[in-house]
């Protein structure tokens, strides 16, 4: 095992680890968002919060292959980081944008931006990730990549509501937008790795 994970190529690494900490911040919203919408946003209760679900979900999924397809045209790696990095920072600030909302249309127009925002996110990280795992290894990096992610929504699952009991709902959301800029603050320890100015693609067998 040990063998296995010093394979796993570094740039899949970051992207690995920065996705743990993006899930276990908006992991933590999760147990507590309906609850926040009904207490203090007017106009929140619960025939609005499946729809305020479905906004995000809409969004995103409407625009994510439009996206994605303007990055299987352009060579390189560079329009995919610059996009990941700038959705990442979009995505990882509107739990800002809930700890100033009062209406429940403030909740509708942050959910749309974040999908917009991870519509560029998951195209791009998830074309970098499966360009960069080592050859005949594909299968085991995956699985720790899911492994990271379940143990991050485990630990948000767990904690998420401890802490908004604790500390409030405008606490977790300050808490999501540091894990959030965490994350993307990690990529930046892969740029100059990607070749952003030649646009070479990097080979997953160089370490």
């Amino acid at each position: 095992m040990k063998d296995k994970l010093k394979r796993i190529n570094k740039i899949a690494g970051v992207l690995i680890f920065a996705d743990f900490f993006l899930h276990a911040g908006w992991g933590l919203v999760g147990p507590i968002f309906a609850i926040f919408l009904v207490q203090n946003i007017e106009g929140g209760n619960l025939g609005t919060i499946g729809f305020v679900a479905a906004t995000y979900w809409f969004v995103k999924s409407i625009s994510q292959p439009f996206i994605a397809d303007i990055f299987d045209l352009k060579k390189g790696e560079e329009d995919d980081f610059k996009c990941l990095i700038g959705g990442m920072i979009v995505a990882n600030l509107i739990p800002l944008g809930y700890f100033f909302s009062t209406q429940i249309y403030h909740i509708f127009l942050l959910e749309a931006v974040r999908g917009i925002a991870m519509a560029f996110v998951v195209p791009a990280w998830l074309g970098m990730f499966s360009r960069h795992i080592d050859k005949n290894w594909y299968a085991f990096t995956w699985s720790i990549q899911s492994t990271v992610i379940g143990l991050s929504a485990a630990f948000a699952a767990a904690f998420g509501g401890v802490i908004a009991s604790i500390l409030g709902f405008k606490a977790i959301f300050i808490l999501v937008s540091f894990l959030g800029l965490l994350s993307t603050g990690l990529l930046y320890t892969i740029r100059d790795r990607i070749f952003l100015k030649d646009h070479k693609i990097f080979n997953p067998d160089e370490k």
